[in-house]
């Protein structure tokens, strides 16, 4: 995965037979890639201390990031703004209809 400036993820490298991967199937390990591949390699083990798979990842709040994680203020904010909230947004499209 391509890492951009902001924190943001390439998502053209995480297709999978065109589709993105739905995060509800992810295991804490696939949680604790995702946010390493994203650049946030120190964050990425608040994801495994806490043990956030992907169900529970779809389950948290802005508030939860900011400060159910222990991290600091500005990569919580990317994460939840640049990941949490997209990937939550993205399994709801997929999921209603």
């Amino acid at each position: 995965m391509e890492n951009k400036t902001n924190g943001s993820v390439d998502t053209k490298n995480l297709l999978e037979n065109g589709q993105f991967p739905d995060p509800a199937d992810w295991a804490v390990a696939d949680v604790v890639d995702y946010f390493k591949a994203a650049g946030f390699e120190e964050q990425a083990t608040a994801f495994q201390d806490q043990e956030i798979d992907g169900k529970s990842l779809l389950l948290m709040t802005r508030n939860d990031v900011l400060t159910g994680l222990s991290i600091k203020l500005g990569p919580a904010l990317k994460i939840y703004e640049y990941h949490v909230k997209p990937l939550q947004t993205q399994h709801l499209k997929n999921n209603t209809s």
